[in-house]
């Protein structure tokens, strides 16, 4: 017997569903003359769910085939509590970890409850029979998935999203201290993306090590205890959710214009993208928001993302637009919620307006607290709005305030919150072209 042998033997009889630690010490993979990974090192604590993401092609579903034993690096070592997984037999590595693929096709038309029970191969002789113990687990992995309604039907009858959940189950039955998932939700709807990273995220606090490689930068802010950013070949970051998914992140390793801010129920990162192909030159320099909830906060983010200086308010404490703003270093003019706006509030506010290129009305609301901001709107010729929902639903003004604000909807180009920034450089523009003219475009 082989001292590898001899470790494999110790590890089966050691090693049960107990959290372990997972290594990369130095790692470099190249595919010819293609550097995959160069130099990559990281530790996984036991019980922790951590997400690789990245661009494509930046490594990740490589990094994790080096993990699983699949692929072996050209230089370094990958050890899981110790051990390095590359001097195991396939028997003995299966025990430590179980992978769930991005690709879940088979090559037969297998039951489901077989290709579940095949995650219990590897605790058990090559020619002998399930045991009670097997058994199960099998039935335990199919109820965690919801998937024991299939257990007869054939594996290549079901629907891809099924499948996924079937591979998962398979990986949950083999009971293995480190579990290794490539994109678990791509073939799923948001139902089951949810439904899935929940379970996931149940047995990694019932004691399992977790690695996945999430595309979804959400969904792996939500639900991972750590990110490791990967591009180029390498950990560009590697941190908590909060400290990895930011605007200058993405930039550097996406290449991407996004805004980060939280998500008001789940209170984690939420990342928005936007377009970053406007001619600087034709943007304004300076744009106001008046209004209120995700529409003004989402004007705010997109207009911010262009590279413009964006002011916002009065707007109440607390509101989701005043969050949003707060989130990406922009300090709103804020006000107690249910009270008139003083008049050194509205004072303030007509700085802003007159100081902006443009201003844009976000779901803006006519009521008794905001009826004496109507008229710093005069301050403005060149007015953008948004508006989510029937205007009928924000006014709470008199027939006056009401009719006010028409007159300032009226001569308001109108758009698409997804379009705001198309439409403040198109007023903006017409402002520089003829500055007497007003942006009186209606529903454009």
């Amino acid at each position: 017997m082989t001292d590898a042998d001899r470790r494999e033997d110790t590890r089966e009889s050691e090693v049960g569903p107990e959290p372990v630690t997972v290594s990369a010490d130095g790692c470099s993979l190249a595919f010819g003359d293609l550097s995959v990974l160069e130099d990559v090192s990281l530790t996984i604590e036991p019980g922790e769910f951590v997400g690789f993401v990245g661009p494509n092609g930046a490594g990740k579903t490589t990094l994790l085939r080096l993990i699983s034993g699949a692929l072996t690096p050209d230089i370094g070592s990958v050890t899981i509590d110790g051990v390095d997984v590359h001097d195991l037999s396939s028997r003995a590595s299966s025990r430590l970890v179980s992978v769930v693929p991005q690709d879940t096709t088979l090559s037969f038309s297998f039951p489901v409850r077989d290709v579940v029970e095949m995650g219990r191969h590897p605790h058990r002789s090559r020619f002998s029979s399930p045991t009670p113990a097997d058994h199960e687990a099998v039935e335990r992995a199919l109820e965690r998935t919801r998937t024991a309604d299939l257990a007869d039907r054939p594996i290549d009858e079901i629907s891809g999203g099924q499948r996924q959940r079937v591979v998962l189950a398979r990986a949950i039955a083999q009971e293995t201290p480190v579990m290794l998932l490539d994109e678990p939700t791509a073939s799923l709807d948001i139902t089951h993306q949810v439904e899935t990273l929940e379970l996931v995220r149940n047995l990694v606090d019932e004691g399992r090590t977790v690695v996945a490689a999430i595309h979804d930068l959400d969904l792996a802010a939500r639900y991972c205890d750590r990110l490791v950013v990967l591009a180029d070949g390498g950990v560009a970051r590697d941190g908590a959710p909060s400290a990895v998914v930011t605007s200058d992140v993405l930039a550097a390793s996406f290449d991407a214009t996004a805004v980060v801010t939280p998500n008001p129920v789940t209170g984690t990162e939420t990342v928005t993208a936007f377009r970053a192909d406007c001619d600087e030159d034709s943007l304004p320099e300076r744009v106001h928001v008046l209004g209120s909830g995700t529409a003004a906060g989402g004007v705010v983010a997109r207009l911010e993302a262009a590279g413009i200086e964006v002011t916002l308010g009065p707007v109440s404490s607390g509101d989701a637009a005043a969050e949003a703003a707060r989130s990406i270093g922009i300090d709103p003019l804020e006000t107690e919620p249910f009270t008139r706006l003083s008049s050194e509030e509205v004072d303030s506010a007509g700085r802003l307006v007159r100081d902006a290129d443009v201003t844009v009305l976000a779901d803006f609301v006519v009521g008794t607290g905001t009826r004496t901001l109507l008229p710093v709107l005069d301050e403005s010729e060149s007015l953008v709005r948004i508006e989510t929902g029937p205007f009928e639903e924000r006014n709470a003004g008199s027939g006056a305030a009401r009719n006010r604000y028409e007159s300032y909807r009226e001569r308001a180009l109108e758009v698409p919150q997804r379009r705001v920034l198309d439409a403040v450089t198109m007023v903006f523009e017409k402002s520089q072209s003829n500055p007497a003219a007003s942006a009186d475009s209606t529903d454009g």
